[in-house]
């Protein structure tokens, strides 16, 4: 079966500046993302009808699978697509068993009448010119037979729903990952407590505590825990990642693929290639890819009058009420903080970020700000496209075009929330 996760709707700018990078549904919550979700689930390949310009890297003409224990595989996508799928809701068995009963020509709506999934035998040439949700409504729905679905379902809808499900989304994905099969073996010289730990090949842990009473721990391949780290599940570390020496770990905690970390992390997620290598606090946080915590960097996630966070959300172009007594920190992709840098509780960093300097730095950092606070002004983004190639090549990846292109596009877009 072929799946397409759409992604052309307002869901798009309550998430930024996560979602200014890459389609919602290749977010990640739990250990995998939201589209690697969904290729496990219904055992099929998946992919995106996004945003244009986010296309070049995320073409709908490409398709993934999910494999366990070898991670997502492309492929040119050859089939007819079988169901176009709302891009922020996360799958379950229910969901996924009334996805499956649906018939060609079929559309599965919740119980106030918000469509999850439409079933077809599309071609790319009937999806590719949609250029919203209300246009893809005005398309399809008139013509497809309404099916209900009286179940529940978990959407990402701002960038706190990540945290706030991690640990439940890395338990149901460590039983769809780890289902009959044996787990690589793990070295004598920890001391367990419980049996939800299952490494995949090459991933090592030496010398460290390790605790599955509370939730699963998942390490995937060649992931190292080095000596003396403490660590309570629900966890999940990526491909390649590191945990360095003597790092506590909480419950709820999500290390993405290439990452590296330290110090204390407690209910948050890295999606990847970001380094938080050193001592200092992370907590109710999501950081996203090619990001990079200074040393005994810390956020707070607790305000003293112990009052809601509020937090800026770019759809409503001011601050919200989370809702939330605890709320640490949001930070789009290539943001960085120097050397003891603080983070008040409720911070969103935007793509491209460099913070610096004494004191803490505001509750809303634009995207491509440079400065602290003492003020900002706009990163140069031919300089800040210097240091992502010279990044991107410390993990052997190529800073090539398409990459650029994808920046030079969300330096634009964002313009309007820079006001220096």
């Amino acid at each position: 079966m072929r799946v397409v996760l759409f992604d052309q709707a307002e869901w798009r700018k309550s998430l930024l500046p996560l979602s200014w990078t890459r389609p919602v549904s290749d977010l990640r919550v739990g250990i995998v993302t939201i589209a690697e979700k969904w290729s496990l689930w219904l055992k099929g390949t998946s992919s995106f009808l996004t945003e244009p310009y986010l296309r070049g890297k995320y073409p709908l003409s490409t398709a993934f699978a999910y494999i366990p224990g070898v991670g997502a595989h492309s492929t040119t996508a050859g089939q007819d697509i079988q169901l176009l799928l709302r891009g922020n809701v996360l799958p379950n068995e229910a969901l996924c068993e009334a996805l499956m009963n649906l018939k060609a020509g079929q559309v599965l709506l919740d119980q106030r009448g918000k469509w999850l999934g439409f079933s077809a035998n599309f071609n790319q040439s009937d999806l590719e010119p949609i250029t919203s949700e209300a246009d893809l409504l005005r398309r399809f729905l008139p013509e497809f037979e309404a099916r209900s679905f009286e179940g529940t379902y978990t959407q990402i809808s701002h960038p706190e729903d990540i945290f706030l499900n991690n640990g439940a989304e890395i338990q149901s994905d460590f039983l769809k990952l780890t289902s009959s099969r044996a787990s690589a073996p793990l070295s004598s010289s920890n001391q367990l407590l419980g049996d939800q730990i299952f490494l995949e090949e090459g991933a090592q842990v030496d010398c460290s505590t390790l605790n599955s009473l509370k939730g699963p721990i998942y390490l995937d391949r060649h992931s190292e825990i080095w000596e003396g780290c403490l660590v309570r599940g629900p966890f999940s570390l990526g491909a390649h990642a590191q945990v360095k020496m003597g790092a506590r770990i909480y419950s709820g905690v999500t290390v993405g693929p290439q990452s590296r970390v330290g110090g204390e992390l407690n209910t948050c997620v890295i999606w990847g290639y970001s380094s938080k290598g050193h001592d200092g606090y992370m907590g109710n946080a999501v950081i996203g890819e090619w990001c990079n915590w200074g040393a005994d960097t810390n956020n707070s996630n607790l305000k003293n009058n112990y009052k809601n966070v509020k937090v800026f959300d770019y759809a409503l172009r001011r601050f919200r009420d989370s809702g939330l007594q605890f709320y640490g920190l949001i930070m789009g992709d290539h943001a960085k903080c120097a050397i003891n840098t603080s983070f008040n509780t409720g911070t969103v960093v935007g793509v491209g970020a460099s913070v610096f300097g004494a004191g803490f730095p505001p509750s809303f950092v634009p995207d491509f700000s440079w400065g602290g606070s003492d003020g900002f002004t706009t990163h140069q983004l031919e300089r800040m496209q210097e240091t992502v190639e010279l990044v991107f090549a410390r993990r052997n990846r190529i800073f090539d075009q398409v990459e650029k292109r994808l920046l030079d596009e969300v330096f634009e877009l964002s313009k309007s929330y820079r006001a220096f």
